[in-house]
């Protein structure tokens, strides 16, 4: 059983994780190394050797993480609760998740955009499985006419591409909004009111 980290080694992973995140939705994992990360977090490349083994392992760190913080939203639709209430809050806390956590999204979206070869397993599980899950619910919600019926599954990845393009593709957004916007409070203006007409039966 491996020992428990002390202080300054949970400090100092946490400070090569940080420190890598800044690096790697910068340059992408094909474009980032070890030297640019240990010069981010401060640190000789030996000692973020001693921590992490490899560029490899630092990137897997942050992606099993990352997976978990995306999934959490989803978890959190309940069942039993009114469907347009549960299915707004979880659009609201997935905008709230791009707003909050810019580097991390486009960590995510990089990886997927190359075949996803590090998180591959997890996308076909644990993902999978609570994407077919909550779709059971949703299509429950469908069956008492309660709300539209559609493709809960596609009503999903509008979810993921509506609120996750305000940090992928965050230059763009604020380029075209010019001065004076907030692109986050005025997105989630819109997506209330598309979601809401979306959704009624």
């Amino acid at each position: 059983m491996p020992r428990p980290k002390t202080r300054i080694q949970q400090k100092n992973s946490e400070t090569i994780l940080e420190a890598a995140l800044e690096v790697f939705s910068a340059q992408g994992f094909r474009g980032a190394t070890l030297d640019q990360i240990a010069e981010v977090a401060g640190l000789s490349k030996p000692n973020l050797l001693y921590y992490f083994p490899s560029k490899e392992a630092i990137h897997q760190a942050l992606l099993t993480a990352l997976l978990d913080t995306w999934l959490d939203p989803l978890r959190e639709i309940n069942p039993m609760g009114d469907p347009v209430a549960e299915i707004m809050g979880y659009m609201r806390r997935k905008l709230e998740l791009s707003r909050d956590f810019p580097r991390e999204s486009r960590l995510f979206a990089n990886e997927i955009l190359q075949g996803a070869p590090r998180m591959r397993a997890a996308i076909e599980g644990d993902l999978k499985a609570l994407v077919e899950a909550k779709s059971g619910v949703l299509r429950g919600w469908m069956d008492q006419g309660r709300i539209a019926r559609m493709d809960p599954v596609h009503l999903l990845f509008s979810i993921w591409a509506l609120t996750q393009h305000y940090a992928d593709f965050d230059v763009q957004v604020r380029s075209v909004l010019g001065e004076g916007h907030d692109p986050y409070a005025e997105a989630g203006v819109f997506l209330e009111t598309l979601y809401r007409k979306l959704l009624l039966p």
